[in-house]
């Protein structure tokens, strides 16, 4: 099973800036052990654009699409056996990365 889990920072209490080569080691390990299928990091939420073609027109609008202390910094795409596994690797995953973690699955 595949799992979206989304890294969260907090503009009022950020994780640490230097958790970068730890990051690394763990995506090694991910890669190693058959979890890793994609990540990213995201841009700050000033750079983001919202998109609403529902009406006549397309609608831009700059910024996040909702304002928040807390915001999405990230994403890995894990493959995992099951739900147990993925929750496991998420609690490394926040320590390693010093951020909370969201876990869902995909459908």
């Amino acid at each position: 099973m595949q799992y979206l889990v989304s890294v969260i920072d907090d503009k009022s209490n950020p994780g640490s800036t230097d958790r970068q080569p730890a990051i690394s080691a763990f995506n090694e390990r991910l890669i190693a052990e058959g979890h890793w299928v994609f990540a990213g990091g995201l841009a700050d939420t000033d750079a983001a654009t919202v998109v609403d073609n529902r009406g006549e027109q397309a609608v831009f609008s700059d910024g996040p699409f909702v304002e928040s202390k807390e915001y999405l910094a990230g994403v890995w795409v894990w493959e995992a056996p099951d739900l147990d596994v993925a929750l496991k690797l998420a609690a490394e995953a926040s320590q390693v990365c010093d951020r909370k973690i969201e876990v869902r699955p995909f459908r």
